[in-house]
């Protein structure tokens, strides 16, 4: 069966709908995995890793139904009107009936992972939707669901393995999400222009001045969040050493890197992507990762 438009099959379009190139934003469901010490625990791993399958699947039933709701909108946009439901590839029916499948069947999953995960997922999915259908056209409560959003799934994380899960990890994951989220308003304000508040509503009450106070705020609190974090004395104690504290200069680059690419590259629309296709970005996070497993686990 082939699409209404282009030469790709319809499977192939829906596919792209469910957006995977984003599913990286999924990764934060390992993050308790990791500070529990619980990457060297097999069965822990494999509930992690079903645990960002689930999220996954809620996150591509998300992007479906958004991409129905903004198809018009999108249709305005120089790089969204590529979009399979936008171009008119994908029918919004049929995109509305794979999303409440892909979401019944993940619900039902995240269900036999007990009443804290199954919650976690549940708001997780009410939420995101929330946002899709009315809260992404309000002023600064768009860039707080966005950030709410990976707060659920470092939580769902803790949930899916059952370890409690540290004030530090969303502190420093609800911060990061924040900078992400900012950052991409910008770079959406900038590419638009005049047009930003056809495309989406809370873009109008925006400046350019003001997300970038923002971003400054936000860009300081999670580097300080994250500093303080490593050299807690509960962090030290935890872990057993005051090491940790040797990755701060990663994060530090990170963000900066990420900033260069926002303000000089005029990139920033889309942070999973940014970090595949930037090698330097790409590295850091590699190296950050590798460092904290190695002092974590050493």
């Amino acid at each position: 069966m082939r699409s209404p438009k282009g030469d790709r099959p319809l499977a192939l379009n829906l596919l792209l709908s469910l957006r995977p190139n984003q599913w990286t934003k999924n990764l934060f469901v390992f993050g308790a995995l990791v500070f529990a010490q619980k990457l060297n625990d097999p069965h822990a791993v494999l509930k992690a890793t079903a645990a960002f399958v689930v999220f996954c699947a809620l996150s591509g039933a998300v992007y479906l139904i958004n991409d129905v709701l903004d198809r018009e909108r999108d249709q305005r946009h120089p790089l969204k009107a590529m979009r399979p439901i936008a171009s008119g590839a994908v029918d919004p029916k049929t995109a509305v009936v794979v999303a409440l499948v892909l979401a019944t069947v993940a619900l039902l999953a995240a269900s036999r992972f007990g009443l804290p995960f199954f919650a976690t997922a549940s708001a997780y999915l009410g939420l995101l939707c929330a946002y899709s259908a009315y809260l992404k056209h309000i002023v600064i409560l768009d860039v707080l669901t966005i950030a709410a959003g990976f707060t659920l799934r470092a939580f769902a994380g803790g949930a899916a393995i059952s370890v409690p899960v540290s004030h530090w990890l969303l502190v420093c994951t609800s911060l990061l999400a924040l900078f992400l989220a900012l950052s991409k308003r910008r770079h959406e304000l900038v590419l638009l222009a005049s047009d930003a508040s056809d495309h989406r509503a809370s873009l109008d009450q925006y400046t350019p001045y003001l997300l970038d106070q923002m971003i400054s705020v936000v860009t300081a609190s999670t580097l300080i969040a994250y500093a303080f974090y490593t050299i807690s004395p509960e962090t030290t104690g935890k872990f057993g050493t005051t090491l940790l504290s040797l990755t701060i200069p990663f994060p530090l680059y990170g963000i900066f890197r990420y900033l260069y690419l926002v303000h000089r590259r005029d990139l920033g629309g889309s942070p999973a992507e940014l970090l595949l296709n930037d090698r330097p970005l790409l590295v850091c996070v590699a190296l950050w990762a590798f460092a904290v497993v190695l002092v974590i686990y050493r």
